[in-house]
């Protein structure tokens, strides 16, 4: 390997030489092994094998909680909503048309080949910008916050698909297809996943239950205080805020304290199961 200017370099490919390749990011020093592959876009890409270094902790001793959601991907309990960009308007109608075409067009003809590329294209760079979400998210929370906290949450049973067999077809199956469509869309195991890799050590997985209905106040647990996707109302005290940001300043407190102080102990109303909490 070797560099010709700033954003181009060379890498010697057995049986073809010095191959020429757009210099994208910074490679470690001590790299000796690489990857070339080819995408379904029809990309070429080369990739060095270099394990990078963890970033480094702030030490300021804040946490943060991650609440991580379909129509908000992740927020956060300082009261950041963040969303995984997609394709925009104009990029979906797109693939809506190419998709219609694609239908129409007859297999194994060039014209079917011309659109499943096209449409390739589409989703490759849908692909590429939840990726680049991911990198810079779980770089800046790394960055910012000495603990970071999440939902301990099997991503992969989540996704399963619900069609079931023929003797015992599945029910909702188009409904839980669009929930793990939007629930992969939303990269809660990538960005976990990056986490763990630059923040070792500093990435806690709290337990699940309750968190989007106990008041982040009071400590309340009660199934009404949700009244909507986004709206939570405390029926004991009268909190009222974000649903996803007060259900990330529980899983901030780990179920440790509640955010007024106290015991810690979660006060759930009779109609919802008892949670068993430690003292602080």
């Amino acid at each position: 390997m070797r560099r010709l200017s700033r954003h181009t370099g060379q890498v010697r490919v057995p049986k073809a030489g010095w191959i020429r390749f757009r210099w994208s990011r910074a490679v470690p020093p001590g790299v000796k092994s690489y990857r070339v592959r080819l995408d379904r876009a029809g990309r070429w890409h080369v990739a060095f094998a270099a394990v990078p270094e963890a970033v480094p902790a702030p030490g300021n001793g804040q946490a943060v909680g991650i609440d991580r959601g379909v129509a908000v991907s992740a927020a956060l309990s300082t009261g950041e909503l963040l969303h995984v960009p997609g394709l925009n308007a104009a990029e979906q109608r797109r693939l809506r048309r190419l998709q219609r075409k694609l239908a129409r067009a007859q297999r194994g003809s060039s014209r079917r080949r011309r659109v499943k590329h096209a449409i390739a294209r589409l989703k490759a760079r849908e692909t590429d910008r939840r990726k680049d979400w991911a990198e810079k998210t779980s770089t800046d929370l790394a960055r910012r916050f000495d603990t970071i906290r999440v939902e301990n949450l099997q991503v992969k049973n989540m996704t399963r698909s619900a069609r079931g067999t023929a003797a015992a077809p599945g029910r909702n199956v188009r409904q839980k297809t669009g929930l793990n469509r939007g629930i992969l869309a939303s990269c809660w195991g990538l960005l976990v996943h990056r986490l763990e890799d630059k923040a070792p050590g500093r990435v806690e997985k709290v337990k699940p239950h309750f968190t989007s209905q106990r008041c982040s106040a009071c400590g309340q647990v009660d199934a009404e205080s949700r009244e909507s996707q986004a709206r939570f109302v405390c029926t004991a005290c009268g909190y009222a805020g974000n649903a996803d940001v007060n259900a990330a300043i529980n899983i901030a407190a780990g179920y440790a304290v509640t955010a007024r102080g106290g015991d810690g102990v979660a006060r759930p109303v009779n109609r919802e199961p008892q949670l068993l909490l430690p003292s602080a």
